[in-house]
């Protein structure tokens, strides 16, 4: 692990001239723009003469620092302000996208392979003429008759008391699908 040293070979080749300043992301002297890890472990641009002399006059009154020298400097410690690496897209929202898309045609192929290869027919109590004679069991003995569905039956007219667009037909009467 001899390369992993923040003062080994490996990384001085890497980082150049720039400065390590603290510790950083995970203690590696490396730069990156994270609102988790404020300070970068070494500085943004390598260490020029026109650096060096910001750097000295930067030791001294912040008041004798013009704007854009201010701004030089901060722009070779980092490579981007708070509000640019916070606004720009990041493309999380691809990788968001795409596993749900994923998630749901894998969805969509588990079912079809469910209704081809595994589920069966629907049992003989699914066919319409089965349904309308369990309806007319119920009716037949006025189950649940408060609320239920013998509570919206006329028993003198043999019909629905009140018709609307999901009341089932009437099952008394008969239909050519019956047995």
């Amino acid at each position: 692990m001899g390369y992993m040293h923040n003062r080994s070979k490996y990384w001085l080749d890497r980082v150049g001239t720039r400065e390590m300043v603290c510790f950083g992301m995970n203690g590696q002297p490396m730069y990156v723009d994270d609102v988790s890890f404020p300070c970068p472990a070494i500085r943004y641009k390598e260490t020029t003469p026109q650096i060096k002399a910001l750097y000295e006059k930067q030791k001294g009154d912040w008041k004798l620092l013009t704007k854009d020298e201010k701004k030089a400097l901060y722009r070779a410690n980092f490579c981007q302000t708070y509000a640019e690496f916070q606004t720009r897209p990041n493309g999380e929202w691809m990788a968001i996208t795409g596993m749900s898309l994923i998630f749901c045609c894998a969805g969509v192929w588990l079912y079809l392979f469910m209704v081809l290869f595994v589920y069966s027919g629907l049992p003989d109590s699914f066919h319409p003429s089965h349904v309308r004679a369990q309806m007319r069991r119920v009716i037949d003995m006025q189950a649940d008759p408060i609320q239920g569905l013998c509570s919206n039956w006329d028993y003198e007219k043999n019909d629905w008391k009140v018709k609307k667009w999901n009341t089932p037909q009437n099952p008394f009467v008969r239909c050519t699908d019956d047995e």
